[in-house]
């Protein structure tokens, strides 16, 4: 018994005394608690099905997506209201994961310099979101954000929004072909800041 003790107690020693040992069981540890957390919701509906009435993004509003990517929105906004008191009372109803279903990638965010846009659709008029995102200070005076004046000026892609929806659909966004044909004629002449205030505008809007 007194044997048992003394080799255990090598083991433990051999164990905090060796860094690249302890680092690879750390890791060990951290993958196997993960995999047993993570991989069961792959398996729940109400993590991979989308909620009652949600639809995907119509092609004016994905390339509004594409400039919110592009221009960092997420560095400032998150996508993701938490289901505590005060989030649900400034924000509204707590985000339920069947409403990120055709999101790829996902808009959560981790830093809210901004508030949280998730259900930011319908709270403003089109022309509020238009005067806001040519100079935010015109409509909020202490707001920090940027001024994105060369949206209004600058036309969206038409020639390659039929080729993001034909890829988007490989990863299991029920777009027709049909959608896909017409994506680039229902963005013609549209302008980027038309796109991103379409997009903004459908926000959180399918939770009822």
């Amino acid at each position: 018994m007194a044997n048992q003790h003394h080799n255990s107690g090598n083991l433990h020693e051999k164990i905090e005394t060796n860094n690249f040992l302890m680092i690879v069981l750390i890791f060990i540890t951290i993958s196997f608690g993960g995999l047993v957390e993570i991989v069961p919701l792959f398996f729940q509906k109400s993590m991979t099905e989308p909620i009652k009435g949600l639809m995907p993004y119509t092609a004016l509003e994905l390339a509004g997506r594409d400039i919110y990517l592009r221009e960092g929105c997420y560095n400032c906004h998150s996508q993701m209201i938490r289901p505590f008191h005060a989030e649900t009372m400034r924000y509204g109803h707590y985000s339920v994961a069947g409403e990120y279903v055709y999101d790829h990638p996902f808009q959560w965010g981790s830093k809210r310099t901004g508030p949280d846009l998730h259900r930011v659709g319908g709270k403003y008029s089109d022309d509020w979101q238009r005067v806001h995102l040519h100079n935010p200070r015109d409509v909020v005076p202490e707001s920090i954000m940027p001024a994105y004046p060369w949206l209004e000026e600058n036309l969206v892609d038409d020639k390659t929004i039929g080729d993001h929806m034909a890829a988007l659909r490989k990863v299991g966004v029920p777009y027709t072909d049909e959608q896909i044909k017409t994506a680039g004629e229902e963005v013609k002449g549209k302008t980027e800041q038309d796109a991103l205030v379409a997009y903004l505008q459908i926000l959180g809007t399918h939770l009822k």
